[in-house]
Formats: structure tokens, C-alpha cells, sequence
């Protein structure tokens, strides 16, 4: 099984004051997992670089505030920076209920074969490869470069055919992210996708809606617990079977056009 999963858009730096005395080991964009995304990686890196050194056009051109000029300081040092594993930068909501440091090793084994970044900058990642920290959104536009869903539409059509084969996608991307590699053809159909609904009494009738803090909240935690469970399923019926069966309540709709959508049910955190 192949889980894939939106970036954080903030990123922690977790650097100490001892590393960042030594020499710095950067980002060794050829040896980032998923081969064949190299010049496609340089293009983004170069054009990054050069419009976050343009300050105010560099904060409009990647949708920052005036208060957020350290961010294009990061990202004018990429080449040079501290590199760090994949599963120490990322953070937020979804990261902070997968709770990569308190992971089992056999968990969090699984975890580093099965999960796939998806980035703005780097295209995608697994959890184990270094980057530094930096900010990029997959809703900027860069000069050069053009919008980074369609860049990364059309690099990661063949690789990531090759990385998924014709085993199971479990599809927890953020729409923008999601837009990077739709599956097609016979992917379709091996692939589910979550959405988490949290449902509510009103009035004395239930009522479900879709709820930001809930959907991220839940998508670590069902990371988390797959991974910890040991579960292996191949398609999104076992999916669904196997969510059961760690007390997830889910309503199956199974593939069409579209791939298999698992509905989460929750009434509270």
C-alpha cells in the first residue's frame, strides 16, 4: 500500500545550535527518492531562490504576508541549508495526530516504505529523504516555471506510475496536492480516498458536515493506527474492512469513474 499525504505549509527547523556550527550537509537533490524528478526539482529550486531574493514581489509571488520575510530568507539559503529527514519537518494538525517520534520501529518502518510528500518544491518525498525547511506552496505560481500543479502534472505522470504499479493507493492529499497526480486508468480503481465527516446532533437530527481541524486530526491518526495495527490491505474494500475493524465508522462508496471513497464518521476528536 502506497499512502500518500499533503506537506505542512509551515515547517519546523529542527537544527540545534550545535549542527548549525558544523558544517551543514545540504540537500542532495539526485539522491531524493523517486528517480527521474531531478531537472523537474532543479526548475522549481532555481525559480524559488530567485523570486523569494525580490522581497516584496517575492511575498506577493508566494502569497505571504509582510510579517513572513524570514520565510524568503529560508528559501534564498535552500542550496546551503541543513538538510533534514522528510519526518521532521513536517508538522501541523495531520503530523502532530500521526506522532511520527512515538512510533513503534516496526510502525514507523512501514511508514518510511509506504508514505509518499507531496511538495511544491521537491514534488514528492518519502519520509526518510533530507530536505531543508522552506515554503512553497503548490498554489504558487513561479516565474520560469508556470504553476506548480501543471509542473508537476506532467513530471510525475511516468514516476509515479512506476512507484504505485498495481498496488493500493490510499489517497489522503488536500485538494491542491490531490491535483499533482490524479490516478488514471487501472489506478483508478486501486485507489480510495477520505473524506471525515463530523456528525452532530441539531435539533435532535444528525447532521454531518466537513470540518478542517476533524478531517486532518483524523487522516494521522488512521496513519497512525494502520501502521501500528500492522494492517496490509490490497484493495479498498479490505481498506474499509480493516478501518472497521480498528473502530472507524465508515461508509464505503466504491469506484466508478472515480476512485473508491471512504467516508469517516466522527462526533469528536
Amino acid at each position: 500500500m502506497h499512502i500518500l499525504l499533503p506537506p505542512s505549509e509551515t515547517k519546523a527547523d529542527p537544527g540545534s545550535a550545535a549542527e548549525l556550527t558544523a558544517r551543514p550537509v545540504p540537500v542532495e537533490i539526485a539522491g531524493l527518492s523517486v528517480r527521474g524528478l531531478t531537472a523537474a526539482r532543479r526548475a522549481v529550486l532555481s525559480a524559488l531562490v530567485a523570486v523569494s531574493k525580490r522581497g516584496d514581489t517575492g511575498l506577493d509571488v508566494l502569497g505571504l504576508g509582510a510579517g513572513q520575510r524570514d520565510e524568503l530568507v529560508r528559501n534564498v539559503a535552500l542550496r546551503q541549508a541543513p538538510a533534514y529527514p522528510a519526518a521532521e519537518i513536517y508538522t501541523g494538525v495531520l503530523y502532530a495526530s500521526l506522532d511520527i517520534p512515538t512510533l513503534p520501529r516496526g510502525a514507523l518502518a512501514a511508514l518510511e516504505r509506504s508514505v509518499l510528500v507531496f511538495s511544491g518544491l521537491w514534488g514528492v518525498v518519502r519520509l526518510t529523504d533530507r530536505v531543508p525547511p522552506y515554503r512553497c506552496s503548490i498554489g504558487v505560481t513561479l516565474p520560469g516555471v508556470g504553476g506548480l500543479a501543471a509542473h508537476w502534472r506532467r513530471a510525475l505522470a511516468r514516476p509515479m506510475r512506476a512507484v504505485v504499479a498495481d498496488d493500493l493507493v490510499l489517497d489522503l492529499r488536500s485538494t491542491g496536492y490531490a491535483t499533482m497526480w490524479p490516478p488514471a486508468g487501472t489506478a483508478i480503481g486501486r485507489t480510495a480516498t477520505v473524506r471525515v465527516l463530523h456528525e452532530r446532533l441539531v435539533d435532535g437530527v444528525a447532521r454531518r458536515s466537513v470540518v478542517s481541524h476533524f478531517n486532518k486530526a483524523t487522516k494521522g491518526r488512521i496513519v497512525r493506527d494502520l501502521a501500528t495495527a500492522g494492517v496490509e490491505p490490497h484493495t479498498p474494500d479490505e481498506l474499509a474492512t480493516a478501518l472497521r475493524d480498528l473502530k472507524y465508522r465508515v461508509e464505503h462508496e466504491p469506484a466508478g469513474r472515480r476512485p473508491a471513497r471512504l467516508d469517516v464518521i466522527v462526533s469528536e476528536l
